[in-house]
């Protein structure tokens, strides 16, 4: 048991230990602990500069900690030589705030792309592979001949979610997936993350500031204030919490309007 009572368990997928982040003097994170389970949505979310994406990138093991461990898998990534750490990354799926697709490639061409370079297939083995992650993604079928540029906001994310699926990952990783779409294609693209994870057993961890996704998917919410995790909790916990932040963030106006809407959307 560490010593604020989390307990290492088989069914956490993710468990971030005492971490600490710092670039230059300025520290980011400092004695952060945060567990992610098996099959479980977890929304991270936190005011500007708390880390959030920083802590995204450190579980990925793009970002190295200054001190702390982080285990995905059971596996510390810090560790692990090259062919084995590899082996874990491709586990996961990461879908990057803007997306992250090659501007010059189709659609079908960069969900190809990596089961060209990771799982070792032929471009003409990886196509129908890459036409059916486009299909799971909600994408018509046609969608894989266009480039980027040729897609609205909302397929682009899309077409990155088709990408990130490519090599059937046990954890997806999304930051601030929602970004940028309007309420309706916001609320199709929750949608559509919670139904893939119940049909495909993905564990998700979410980035967001977005609080009609907090409540319409997550099962537990991570809030990040003051260098670490203060709450990790179901979402009614964490909203009637006494901090000021989260206060002000879950029992504001917009907490209040996205809170009605879940209920309403639930009855």
């Amino acid at each position: 048991m560490h010593g604020d009572g989390l307990v290492s368990a088989p069914d956490n997928v993710v468990e971030v230990r005492g971490l600490v982040t710092r670039f230059g003097s300025l520290v980011v994170h400092e004695g952060l602990d945060l567990d992610v389970r098996h099959g479980e949505i977890l929304g991270v979310v936190g005011g500007s500069g708390t880390g959030k994406s920083v802590l995204l990138r450190t579980i990925l093991g793009l970002q190295k900690p200054a001190g702390g461990s982080v285990r995905v898998f059971g596996e510390d990534l810090a560790t692990l030589a090259p062919r084995e750490r590899s082996r874990v990354e491709r586990r996961f799926g990461v879908l990057f705030q803007r997306g992250a697709l090659f501007s010059s490639l189709t659609v079908a061409e960069n969900v190809v792309l990596p089961l060209v370079e990771h799982a070792g297939l032929t471009r003409d083995e990886a196509a129908p592979l890459a036409a059916l992650k486009i299909a799971l993604a909600g994408l018509p079928a046609d969608a894989g001949a266009r480039l980027p540029a040729e897609l609205s906001g909302g397929m682009v994310k899309r077409a990155a979610l088709a990408r990130a699926l490519a090599l059937d990952p046990d954890i997806l990783f999304l930051d601030e997936p929602t970004a940028g779409l309007d309420p309706i294609g916001a609320a199709a693209f929750d949608r559509l993350i919670a139904t893939l994870r119940d049909a495909l057993g993905l564990t998700v961890f979410v980035v967001t500031h977005d609080l009609d996704t907090l409540y319409a998917i997550t099962d537990r919410v991570a809030v990040l204030a003051r260098r670490r995790v203060i709450l990790n909790a179901d979402l009614a916990t964490v909203a009637q919490s006494d901090d000021a932040w989260v206060r002000d963030y879950f029992r504001g106006p917009r907490g209040r309007a996205a809170a009605t809407a879940s209920v309403t959307e639930g009855n």
